[in-house]
């Protein structure tokens, strides 16, 4: 019954979108960030606001009210919250850690032993190792990954590049790690069994990963040292007379760790090794308890006399991130109008309707996943709605849900970083200050295992059959 004003219209006014209408918004969604973000370069927030208004006017054309809109917004922005949390956690940690001599030394070590030739297959591989043992690729990359940035800026490597290996290898271990949320969760979607759905991985993740080392070890040894051993000496020398290179700096490195090896809270282990390195910078550094507040608010300011010194050491703070949490928000809002006006189930559906074959299903999956994922920006959603809606149809094709789980992570877990508006986007964007688009070419290992997915799925490789009915057991 409508309301006394008729301003809201219940349940039984509404109807099911077209296919025209629930296609319309993303079709829209894409030609604004098609031109508008990749010719033009206008702002995304704008743009995704834009398509987020064109999927509102569906959706009332559909019959919802406002307040039904806003409340799926308000959803869909809750399940950014997470990730905000994390983001700005980590720019606390970064500000303070650059502050204490944190990452500072870890550039300085980095420059001693690296060689340039090896830098990109150097850093894929401890940063496989590193988000291989936590389960975060977020972690590795707020850790690791910004001391290889450093090095990578001493060594004259190209950002860019750097940054795609520092991805790649971050969400290899991310993808294959048991302390991982995203590999616990895609099982849980298609209904398989963790450490089958594991070791099932390998036979897309491996070879993606291997193709990666490829490519970084060809451009290494094809490429040409961008900087002498004087300028490195000269970095370092910088580095020494900033900072007082003390091992006890080190220390909120293992916090980290310790915190994701035990899965214990992200935002709160990230926040007590900020506060440690806080400490640190006022006992080592002899930085005052303000510079040290400001460094984790608005970020640290370095002021070594070098420029490029100063331009690689100047960033983090809770502030700088909270800026990008407006793309996030403006994705959420987009997704979360999506979802309650039904638009992006029947997009879904119509996906899964033209499969017929076991190469079809499988290419579907991928497409829908990739589909969620630059529609939602979120790596859960990615997995949990095109899981829900592809696992009877594995099901009744007789094929095993590890084959399920596998694709929801070759085309959703890894291909989230490589979306400028999703939230590890931003976080990766953001963090390692290099635009998604610069590294993505980069991220081998991200665009590729889906690849090997599509392929296995048309010639039968690598594809188990069901060999038992519940498959949440061991060995199904």
């Amino acid at each position: 019954m409508a309301s006394a004003n008729g301003s809201d219209q219940g349940p039984s006014e509404r109807r099911s979108p077209s296919i025209l209408e629930a296609f319309l918004p993303f079709l829209v969604m894409a030609v604004l960030l098609g031109v508008g973000y990749g010719i033009y370069r206008l702002r995304i927030e704008v743009l995704l606001l834009a398509a987020a208004a064109v999927a509102g006017l569906v959706a009332a054309r559909l019959g919802y009210s406002w307040a039904e809109l806003q409340a799926g917004i308000i959803e869909g922005i809750a399940k950014a919250l997470p990730a905000v949390l994390i983001l700005v956690s980590v720019g606390a940690l970064i500000g303070t850690w650059i502050a204490a001599g944190t990452i500072p030394l870890l550039v300085q070590l980095g420059l001693h032993t690296i060689s340039p030739r090896f830098f990109l297959v150097t850093a894929c591989v401890i940063c496989s190792f590193v988000s291989l043992c936590t389960g975060t690729s977020w972690g590795t990359v707020g850790t690791m990954g910004i001391a290889f940035m450093g090095i990578a800026a001493g060594l004259g490597v190209p950002t860019g590049a750097a940054a795609g290996a520092i991805v790649a290898g971050a969400y290899f271990g991310d993808k294959l790690s048991p302390f991982s949320d995203t590999t616990n969760l895609a099982p849980v979607a298609a209904q398989s069994n963790l450490f089958d759905h594991i070791r099932h991985m390998l036979w897309t993740t491996m070879p993606a990963w291997l193709l990666g080392l490829g490519v970084y070890l060809i451009a290494g040894l094809g490429g040409r040292g961008a900087t002498s051993e004087a300028r490195v000496a000269a970095i370092l020398d910088t580095l020494q007379s900033a900072f007082v290179m003390n091992p006890w700096v080190l220390l909120p490195l293992p916090v980290v760790l310790y915190f994701a090896v035990r899965q214990r809270p992200t935002v709160p282990g990230i926040l007590l090794a900020s506060a440690l390195a806080g400490a640190l910078a006022v006992i080592f550094q002899g930085a005052p308890l303000s510079e040290v507040v400001e460094a984790a608010v608005t970020g640290y300011v370095a002021d070594t006399g070098d420029p490029a010194v100063d331009n690689l050491l100047s960033r983090g703070g809770m502030g700088p991130m909270m800026e990008v949490t407006l793309i996030v928000f403006a994705a959420f809002s987009f997704a979360g109008i999506a979802r309650r006006a039904g638009l992006l189930d029947v997009a879904l559906t119509q996906l899964l309707r033209a499969t017929r074959t076991t190469g079809q299903l499988v290419a579907a999956t991928v497409s829908s996943t990739i589909f969620t994922a630059l529609i939602t920006g979120s790596s859960y959603l990615t997995i949990l709605l095109p899981g829900e809606l592809f696992a009877p149809a594995y099901q009744q094709r007789g094929l095993a849900a590890k084959n399920l789980s596998r694709t929801l992570e070759d085309s959703g877990t890894v291909v989230v970083p490589l979306i400028p508006w999703s939230a590890a986007g931003v976080f990766m964007a953001t963090t390692l200050d290099v635009p998604t688009l610069s590294y993505l070419p980069w991220a081998v290992l991200n665009y590729t295992g889906f690849l090997f997915a599509i392929l296995y799925g048309a010639t039968g490789f690598a594809i188990a059959a069901r060999v038992r009915e519940d498959e949440t057991l061991p060995g199904s």
